[in-house]
């Protein structure tokens, strides 16, 4: 329930936005709106206030909405209504009610990031769990512990980092940008400092996910080796594992945190079967030692080990908050950041050098709303700026069903002097809906996948 509410309510708001762009953008031009509808089917509430021309619409299916104005392309329109209709307005004024309502979705994600900024989030700090053996981050010479300062791209100038999200996303970019990152770290239990350059130009980044963070070599911050909740009758409970052990040793390997403890548990398997290890750890100050023999789970393709317990500790959090210019400014740089990233992924896809599993449809959105919601207010908060920059950065897309599309007819309208011909209007308009079908059935087999799969 709460995924379905947290969803519908992404969704209208998002959709409301950016018709209210379009709308009053119309309004500011002298055009006549006659209808204002969130979602499409059967009227649920209908509102037209006194002395207004415009009705106000909210429709049972909420995945879209529409503004219609006065258009002597649709009806017939009085000649005392003429200069009210949408297509006498001059240029300049159409391609400013077109581009509103993109406007208005990217000024939303502005809004949401500098409230998140203004109010304050907690986050992990931005200190490194041991890196994924043959990774780039443990060819860097990065071992576990290290704390980032800063990072930036090689080349250019280096940025403070706040914590481990904001680590994540100058690597998220980098590996789809293909650019190399430049690290300062500290070392506390050294007492030294030095750079460290993450090689992500050389690596095959067509997909934001998982694995990818995985070749990087930096999936989670840095944990304490310590064994949470244990279940009963579990591969842990059975070795005498207990909530609060601190694992020191697996074998003849050290351990260093949560992350690499995870890794050995999950790397315990030997031809389909699972290898028994001794594990030596404190336990309120006594040394012990335990034989631990995982279970073998399927997980995908894989065969991996699993102990049934809660492995490592909640990280260090730190609290990132900015005054008000600044954090309206972060949330001005995030919104440019994000849609620059988003139409470098398009395009990549678009020639083949990202995979087609980037697109996400529906199903993937409502199931993100859901959880991020079940997160708390600030999580959800960034799920709408991510998806409003989405829908702004898709609708400004050039293809003729949508608002860019539009805005493509009119820069030849601005280069020709005359309007793009009814019958080509028309060949074009197929040709967008048939692509933008073909984007939303691979965005759907996409879900499924996923969810499904």
């Amino acid at each position: 329930m709460l995924t379905l509410a947290a969803f519908v309510l992404a969704l209208g708001l998002l959709i409301a936005v950016h018709e209210y762009g379009h709308y009053r953008m119309a309004v500011a031009c002298g055009v006549k709106v006659l209808r204002f509808s969130i979602g499409f089917g059967k009227t649920l509430f209908r509102w037209q206030p006194k002395g207004s021309s415009t009705e106000f619409i909210l429709a049972a299916f909420p995945l879209g909405g529409y503004v219609k104005m006065l258009d002597e392309r649709e009806a017939p329109v009085a000649d005392g209504e003429r200069h009210l209709a949408f297509n006498t307005q001059p240029l300049r004024s159409r391609v400013a009610i077109v581009a509103a309502g993109p406007v208005a979705n990217l000024l939303l994600a502005v809004l949401l990031y500098a409230v998140v900024n203004w109010s304050g989030v907690q986050h992990p700090a931005a200190i490194l769990a041991s890196p994924e053996a043959g990774s780039i981050a443990e060819r860097a010479g990065l071992s576990g512990g290290e704390r980032v300062q800063r990072a930036g791209f090689d080349g250019s100038e280096l940025k403070d980092i706040e914590s481990f999200e904001d680590f994540r996303w100058f690597l998220t970019r980098g590996a789809l940008e293909g650019q190399d990152v430049r690290l300062l770290v500290t070392r506390p239990e050294r007492g030294s400092s030095g750079d460290v350059l993450l090689k992500l130009s050389a690596m095959d980044a067509s997909e934001a996910n998982a694995e990818l963070f995985r070749k990087i070599g930096v999936v989670g911050p840095f944990t304490r080796p310590v064994m949470g909740e244990v279940v009963v009758g579990s591969a842990a409970d059975k070795a005498g594992l207990r909530n609060g052990d601190v694992v020191r040793q697996v074998g003849s390997v050290s351990v260093v945190d949560g992350q690499q403890l995870r890794q050995l548990i999950r790397s315990s398997v030997l031809n389909g079967k699972s290898v028994s290890a001794a594990w030596k750890i404190n336990r309120g100050g006594a040394e012990l030692e335990v034989t631990v023999t995982p279970e073998v789970k399927q997980e995908g393709e894989l065969m991996v080990g699993k102990i049934g317990a809660y492995v490592g500790a909640m990280p260090e959090l730190v609290m990132v908050r900015y005054g008000a210019m600044d954090g309206l400014w972060r949330g001005v740089v995030r919104t440019w950041d994000v849609s620059a990233l988003t139409l470098r992924m398009m395009g990549k896809m678009v020639v083949g050098e990202a995979s087609l599993k980037n697109l996400s449809g529906p199903l993937t959105i409502a199931d993100y709303a859901g959880k991020s919601a079940g997160m708390g207010l600030t999580q959800y908060l960034l799920f709408l700026a991510l998806i409003s920059v989405s829908l702004g950065v898709l609708n400004l897309l050039p293809l003729p069903v949508l608002d860019g599309g539009h805005l493509m007819y009119y820069l030849w309208e601005g280069l020709t002097g005359k309007p793009v011909s009814d019958a080509w209007m028309e060949r074009l308009q197929r040709g967008g809906v048939a692509i933008l079908l073909l984007m939303m059935s691979i965005a759907l087999f996409n879900d499924i996948t996923r969810l499904f799969g």
